[in-house]
């Protein structure tokens, strides 16, 4: 569920940046593409609470480097979601 919740998110993003680059309202799809990636967030943490309640261990030993990649993808996911924002500021100070 949390790959699914993932794409969406990415795409979502896309087209925020997509619809700013167009000079469209972006923040609704700021909004989603953020909430998106919270959501996938929930997911891969229940996915996890699945694996500890069944004691797969081997699964388990996935945690730091899905840890690292979350982190990762959850900055990286704010940056461009508020890229359009801090371009919008700095256009009208100009």
């Amino acid at each position: 569920m949390w790959v699914i919740l993932g794409l969406i998110a990415i795409v979502i993003t896309f087209i925020n940046l997509y619809m700013y680059a167009a000079g469209k309202d972006y923040k609704l799809a700021m909004a989603m593409a953020l909430s998106f990636t919270a959501l996938t967030i929930c997911a891969a943490f229940s996915n996890l609470n699945r694996w500890v309640k069944v004691e797969d261990w081997s699964a388990l030993s996935e945690i730091p480097g899905m840890a690292r990649a979350f982190w990762f993808v959850t900055i990286v996911s704010i940056l461009l979601n508020l890229a359009p924002i801090f371009l919008e500021r700095k256009r009208k100070k100009l």
